[in-house]
């Protein structure tokens, strides 16, 4: 959180990535931490719902393709929740560096 912004503005931003209740998703069954649904696509998946306050479990498929089928509407309101980068909005260009007296080079003494 930015400390300029206001605690309003903050709290909004937050409630919309926030999942919907009733909302589900797959993730993969065992100690693997939570991986890209392209890694193991052949692994169990449990199915999750979101119940306002935490995901509890719902449900169990047998691979990735059975849980996309259980979760795969609710994929697209996910995707409408991840803020976009706002591109065209850098900082502007520093200056270039330039010293602030005059610097030569010493001459090599001559022989």
């Amino acid at each position: 959180m930015d400390d300029s912004e206001p605690l309003e503005e903050w709290a909004a931003r937050r409630e919309q990535r926030r999942p919907a209740p009733g909302e589900r998703r797959a993730t993969p069954l065992g100690d693997q931490p939570e991986q890209g649904a392209h890694v193991d696509p052949d692994t169990p998946r449990v199915i999750q719902q979101w119940d306002g306050h935490q995901w509890t479990p719902a449900g169990i498929a047998e691979d990735h393709a059975a849980a996309a089928s259980e979760t795969g509407q609710d994929a697209d309101s996910r995707a409408e929740r991840v803020p976009l980068p706002a591109f065209g909005k850098l900082p502007p260009m520093p200056d270039p560096w330039r010293p602030t007296q005059p610097w030569h080079r010493p001459q090599p003494p001559e022989s």
